[in-house]
């Protein structure tokens, strides 16, 4: 039996799925321009494949519409990306309902149900958010760098927090939760390290994606929050989704290798209609 292969077209990185049989390998290259068949073979080469040794090939992210409808007589399925996103995510999290939340340049919200996925809500805040303002703030784009001084970082450097606002607690929020992004520095001039510059930068993007996914998750009326996406990987941001999910007495899934979540969803996809191709029920 072939390989087959999806590849996530997203706007920072590429993201690659390939199925031996029951196993899956993937790996990750950054974006460079638009799709097309010559960066499709580009992408599958890095990880030692070819058109001619697959099956065929699934594709999902930025304007796949322009890549064509067969690469050496295979097959190239367009996958919709908030289903893959949907598929993906709960795939990784072993889940049949969830809020799925991609974190990637950007992030965006997905109410997926066993084969049902929608779009619920999203924010411009992620990875490129992050990567901006560390350009501006600790002149670099580096995720790792960023992660790895936020780590040994404290955000309440340039935060205030709801204590020192309000007086004390707040509903279920202690009161060391943030209530001021950067609201200390914008009071005055502060003596701040690039690890703390850098922990409030983290802590600040992975709120707000955060209380976006937890408050769409409820809106939907769905038990689980999933997020995926290459952020996810960074420890600093797995940690501030963390205690948010404490804070508001909920639980935030972060499924180890999250940012092949897209690609992996629109694998299952391309899998699913090429069964039903094969039993004509499409």
């Amino acid at each position: 039996m072939h390989p087959v292969a999806a590849i996530d077209f997203g706007a920072s990185n590429t993201d690659i799925v390939v199925r031996y049989g029951g196993a899956t390998r993937h790996w990750t290259l950054p974006t460079e321009g638009q799709p097309d068949e010559a960066r499709v073979r580009r992408v599958l080469e890095a990880g030692g494949v070819s058109p001619r040794d697959l099956a065929w090939i699934a594709v999902t992210g930025g304007n796949r519409a322009l890549l064509p409808s067969a690469i050496d007589d295979r097959p190239l399925h367009r996958v919709d990306e908030v289903r893959a996103i949907g598929r993906g995510g709960l795939a990784l999290a072993h889940l049949d309902s969830a809020l799925v939340t991609s974190a990637g340049s950007g992030t965006a919200c997905v109410a997926a149900t066993g084969q049902e996925a929608h779009h619920v809500t999203g924010t411009g805040v992620g990875g490129g958010t992050l990567m901006g303002l560390g350009r501006l703030l600790l002149d670099s784009v580096d995720p790792r760098e960023i992660d790895a001084l936020a780590q040994r970082g404290t955000d309440t450097t340039h935060n205030l927090t709801i204590a020192e606002v309000l007086g004390g607690a707040i509903g279920s929020l202690p009161p060391e939760t943030t209530a001021v992004n950067f609201g200390r520095v914008a009071r005055h001039p502060v003596e701040a390290s690039r690890e703390d510059t850098a922990a409030a930068l983290v802590n600040m993007v992975g709120q707000v994606i955060a209380l976006i996914a937890i408050n769409a998750a409820r809106a939907q009326q769905l038990p689980h929050v999933v997020i995926v996406g290459h952020l996810s990987d960074l420890k600093s941001i797995r940690r501030t989704f963390g205690l948010v999910a404490k804070f508001y007495g909920t639980t935030i899934v972060t499924p180890d290798d999250g940012g092949s979540a897209t690609a992996l969803g629109a694998l299952l996809t391309a899998e699913m209609v090429e069964r039903d191709l094969r039993h004509g029920t499409r």
